[in-house]
């Protein structure tokens, strides 16, 4: 399943030559950047995996990722939110699932200001729909700073998502 907000895949700029990995090694730090932006919307931690290259295995770049998250700020957190949409239905879901969830969301962005976001990454297709509904309805109990927290979370998987399918 493509991770939830990221149609399609990203591509990585520059040379063809080489493992993914690589590439991303050695691309021009801008445009590294640029493409990570893609994955998570934050400038510091754009930056943080940029200038701590290389990465000699795709599991140290996801080591690093999660340690570049965790240190974000709450101001860093507003702004990946803020580049955030809303997940995307599987096809064919009925219109009052779309119902359901656009209500449900209004409601948890007048509660919260920003978008609901979750990682949907490892559930089947069929399943994406209701726990995306279970989890907006049970995180809108959540008070600004649990929500915060388990918002940042599914950021933070999101993130890491969206790095994996970049250099497949």
């Amino acid at each position: 399943m493509t991770p939830t907000h990221l149609p399609g895949r990203v591509a990585i700029p520059h040379q063809k030559r080489g493992t993914t990995l690589e590439r991303f090694n050695t691309a021009p730090a801008d445009e590294i950047q640029r493409t990570l932006l893609t994955c998570l919307h934050s400038l510091r931690w754009s930056h943080r995996l940029t200038a701590h290259r290389p990465y000699p295995t795709l599991d140290a770049l996801l080591a690093a990722a999660d340690e570049a998250a965790y240190d974000l700020t709450p101001g860093d957190l507003g702004e990946a939110l803020s580049g955030e949409t809303l997940p995307v239905l599987p096809e064919g879901a009925y219109s009052a699932a779309h119902t359901a969830l656009n209500a449900a969301n209004a409601a948890y962005e007048a509660k919260f200001g920003h978008v609901f976001v979750v990682c949907l990454d490892d559930l089947p297709p069929e399943e994406a729909l209701d726990h995306a509904l279970v989890g907006i309805r049970s995180r809108l109990t959540n008070d600004p700073e649990e929500e915060r927290v388990v918002a940042w979370e599914e950021l933070r998987r999101l993130a890491k998502g969206r790095l994996v399918e970049l250099l497949k």
